[in-house]
């Protein structure tokens, strides 16, 4: 497919393109191309790509006027280039356009087409109302070593069974440790699918890969556990969330696939006389999905514990609410070391609040125990003796 200047042109944003590129590392088999309207239809009826389960169509639809005139005038075979960041992405042979309803596409990927779901209105806002179909090449796509990396990580430790675990980790609290931990001793590897999300965030991707390898080399098992990035698209997003890892997970290696019991697509439907959850409709694709305990802080047990296993009820229990811990943080708290392992909040605090103090070092012996030498300390220091202070209980 050659590149011509006189190719019209579609604009996609950085959501879409990382969705063509897993579409084109093979991450999303049984999906081998774009649909067209009327394999789209066929998607929408049967939930089912050639017997194997895919739960909507994947089509590309980008909004803006321009883009939608664009489409329209398109003819069979005609030539386009997709543009990301003013940059060509790729090239693309026109097979067909038809027409979608954005309002019934986010129905299909979220169950709701209400716009007061933040998940919704952000999708709605992304689609057109025109979609073309066509086989295409990526330009200046990123190169995904990824695979290796696992495959690598796989004959290094000879491992039999390789599981799959996605997080966001913003922030890494107890609870994902103690889930990391669990998993661990079913599986020979574990592979952590961080996502890096569309929208901004106070913990960027790089802060919290840095805080996950932390624990991971500090307090796990040797090779035990490698992390792959994930954008986080949309395609993600919904209940059919798990569906979308599980395909991902088995084209990257794994057999298995841990999720946690209080995830959002985990909910639970009655059907045929039987309770069903949305792992039942898993058809096809060869991996083993676990639901792990959904871990909580009971101050009777006095230490992390599964719902499961504790009998002293809800009035007794801390639970993990990751956007709440990262409250704390944003406006400049140290949680408990209940909530985040001390080191990793000290590493948290100095990244968001760089430079924070303006005299650190006087600051750090005026309140702080130090052992008489004059010493150069950092914020991370700081924070992780301040913590000490904090777990101090004579004069509590």
């Amino acid at each position: 497919m050659t590149l011509s200047r006189k190719n019209k042109t579609l604009l996609v944003d950085k959501e879409a393109a990382s969705a063509l590129e897993l579409l084109k590392d093979g991450l999303l088999h049984p999906l081998t191309g774009l649909m067209g309207e009327k394999e789209s239809q066929k998607v929408l009826k049967t939930g089912l790509i050639n017997g194997k389960t895919f739960p909507f169509p994947f089509i590309l639809a980008p909004s803006g006027k321009k883009n939608e005139e664009t489409i329209q005038s398109l003819k069979k075979n005609e030539e386009i280039d997709i543009l990301c960041e003013g940059e060509v992405f790729a090239t693309l042979q026109v097979d067909e356009t038809f027409q979608i309803d954005p309002s019934e596409r986010t129905k299909h990927i979220y169950g709701t087409d209400d716009l007061t779901h933040p998940g919704v209105m952000a999708t709605i806002k992304r689609l057109g109302n025109w979609a073309l179909s066509g086989k295409y090449q990526l330009v200046n796509g990123s190169k995904n070593n990824n695979q290796k990396k696992i495959t690598l990580a796989k004959k290094t430790i000879q491992a039999k069974h390789t599981t799959s675990l996605f997080m966001a980790a913003n922030p890494l609290h107890r609870a994902h440790e103690r889930l990391i931990r669990q998993t661990l001793e079913t599986t020979d590897l574990l592979v952590i699918f961080l996502l890096k999300p569309y929208d901004n965030s106070t913990l960027n991707y790089e802060i919290r890969k840095e805080a996950l390898e932390y624990f991971i080399n500090n307090f796990l098992p040797k090779n035990s556990t490698i992390v792959v990035p994930l954008e986080n698209s949309y395609i993600f997003a919904g209940y059919n969330e798990i569906i979308i890892d599980s395909i991902v997970a088995k084209n990257y290696g794994c057999d298995r696939l841990t999720v946690g019991r209080n995830h959002a697509g985990l909910g639970m439907f009655y059907d045929c006389n039987s309770n069903k959850s949305i792992i039942d409709k898993v058809i096809g694709i060869d991996i083993e999905i676990q639901i792990a305990s959904e871990y909580v802080y009971c101050n009777r047990c006095t230490t992390l514990v599964s719902k499961n296993t504790c009998p002293h009820g809800q009035h007794h229990q801390i639970s993990y609410h990751a956007d709440s811990i990262l409250e704390l943080l944003e406006i400049g708290l140290l949680p408990p070391a209940v909530l985040i392992r001390k080191e990793i909040s000290a590493f948290l605090l100095s990244k968001i609040f760089p430079n924070r103090f303006k005299n650190l070092e006087k600051l750090y012996y005026d309140i702080l125990p130090v052992a008489g030498l004059l010493e150069e300390h950092t914020e991370k220091d700081f924070y992780l003796e301040l913590m000490k202070l904090y777990q101090t209980t004579s004069l509590t």
